[in-house]
């Protein structure tokens, strides 16, 4: 689904003889660990303690492997390839910073919400919020980079306009995941088909069925709440728009540099070198266009190549400000470069050592064979495989293991029950995709908030796609709606 550069496939999937109740332990700890830190630290939580106690979990299971003859060695190998494999994201995360910092400082991000205060009047702005990161997420492929250009965009304009910020970001979200699930460009929309045994647009004409309902549930939702929404900033749009543009020289050609980001990812583009030739192209804009705000970041009077050079190299790498004479939006108009992104960077490299033993121990294999277990039935096939998604979710901290595990697991046992292996592809989407990012230690959940500036916590009810899916695909399982049943040519394949 995302930019991430991990190779699931090479997951080293260790299983050991290990009882349930010990597998279970770590969980448990951790659930209650984190429920009694965000307890007292609220939202301030992911700045450290949450991050700590995720390597508390690991400790506890990493005690548990010990008993159960896991060595240390391991443990250790597995938490190095599980952190090994977020090496992509974390890179990804480090340039969505700069890049950030740089359309702040070009001036790109506040000709976005000067023009879209203009045309996305409140009424319609939620559903409009859905409807464009669909589009974008569709061409890209990627929710996570659909958040870091247009999503950080549209936050601006909400928090201009006065419209909470957690219905944005979960309005943002919902499209972002529609249209990451349906693009062939997605690296999950890949995995899923391929850990199931079905092919890619197989795959996605099947997740039709139970995204489109899903998303216009969304839509009608957003647009209720849009019509009965009064956003304190509206009387205010004037004066807003008044002090953008004494700040800033706003202008149309801006729109260039965004526009040609989104071309090159569209182009297949590596997600990186599109950031990074993005960060540099707002970094020419801004001597461009703002060469006075530039000198100021540096603090000189005048531009020269030495202040050009500072004043570039601070939007990329620190915290940038800059002041208006509109109080709302000095806030709005602060950037912390890459610098800022090192919370987030911290909170997945302890989420994926918790991850890693867990997965080095055997605890991971052993929930999701308890859970095959548990059902008998189609419906109860179904249901196993969601609950094994959003539990790899929550204690593996990765989407990517929540579509691999459960596809290897699950792919004989739908088999067996004659039905078709998009049935699980499907399922794997609409529970391991789309539900990352609802868990704030999950890499998906850490980035998102992260990008957005909206804790997981504040956008959650509003994210209605994400946690919709589920129990769509579960309402078509349990109504026997577009079940496929294995074709004769199937059979003779998985025989083979």
């Amino acid at each position: 689904m995302d930019s991430q550069s991990s190779d699931p496939n090479n997951q080293n999937i260790i299983t050991n003889n290990i009882s349930i109740g010990a597998a279970l332990l770590p969980v448990i700890a951790l659930v209650a660990m984190l429920a009694y830190n965000v307890f007292v630290f609220g939202d301030d939580a992911l700045g450290g303690s949450n991050q700590f106690i995720l390597l508390m979990g690991a400790a506890v299971a990493a005690v548990v492997g010990h008993f159960n003859k896991t060595s240390y060695k391991t443990m250790i190998e597995e938490v190095s390839q599980n952190i090994k494999s977020t090496s992509g994201a974390i890179l990804i995360l480090l340039m969505v910073g700069a890049l950030a910092g740089t359309w702040l400082v070009s001036g790109i991000i506040p000709t976005m919400i000067y023009y879209g205060l203009q045309i996305l009047n409140p009424t319609i702005f939620l559903a409009a919020c859905i409807v464009i990161c669909s589009i974008i997420s569709i061409a890209t492929g990627s929710s996570w980079t659909t958040s870091a250009t247009v999503g950080i965009a549209l936050i601006g304009i909400a928090e201009a306009l006065g419209i909470p910020l957690g219905m944005t970001a979960g309005a943002i979200l919902s499209g972002a995941y529609f249209g990451d699930k349906l693009s062939p460009l997605s690296d999950t929309t890949n995995l899923a088909p391929a850990m199931a045994g079905t092919d890619l647009f197989t795959h996605i004409r099947y997740m039709l069925y139970t995204t489109v309902p899903s998303i216009v549930i969304t839509l009608i939702v957003f647009i209720i709440i849009g019509l009965n929404l009064e956003p304190e900033g509206v009387a205010n749009t004037a004066s807003i728009l008044n002090s953008i543009d004494a700040a800033f020289y706003i202008s149309p050609w801006l729109f260039v540099v965004p526009g040609l980001v989104i071309f090159l990812i569209i182009k297949k583009t590596p997600p990186l070198i599109a950031l990074l030739l993005g960060i540099l192209l707002a970094a020419v804009a801004s001597l461009i266009f703002q060469p006075l705000l530039v000198a100021e970041i540096a603090g000189s009077s005048q531009l020269t190549f030495k202040s050009a050079y500072e004043g570039i190299m601070n939007a990329i790498t620190v915290d940038t400000q800059i002041e208006t004479s509109n109080k709302a939006l000095n806030d709005l108009f602060s950037s912390g470069g890459m610098k800022g992104m090192l919370g987030t960077i911290w909170l997945i490299i302890c989420a994926m050592t918790f991850g890693g033993v867990m997965d080095a121990i055997g605890a991971l294999s052993r929930i999701s064979k308890a859970l095959l277990q548990m059902f008998h039935t189609t419906f109860g096939l179904f249901s196993s495989t969601v609950i094994s998604c959003l539990a790899l979710n929550a204690t593996a901290s990765d989407q990517y293991l929540a579509i691999v595990v459960p596809g290897k697991m699950f792919a004989k046992a739908y088999k067996d029950k004659g039905l078709a292996p998009e049935n699980l592809s499907r399922t794997l989407e609409d529970s391991g995709t789309v539900t990352s990012v609802l868990i704030p230690w999950n890499t998906c959940g850490a980035y998102h908030s992260g990008v957005l500036g909206v804790p997981v916590a504040s956008y959650f009810v509003y994210a209605i796609f994400n946690y919709i899916s589920p129990f769509m695909t579960l309402l078509f399982a349990g109504l026997n709606i577009k079940i496929r049943q294995l074709t004769e040519k199937q059979t003779q394949k998985a025989t083979a």
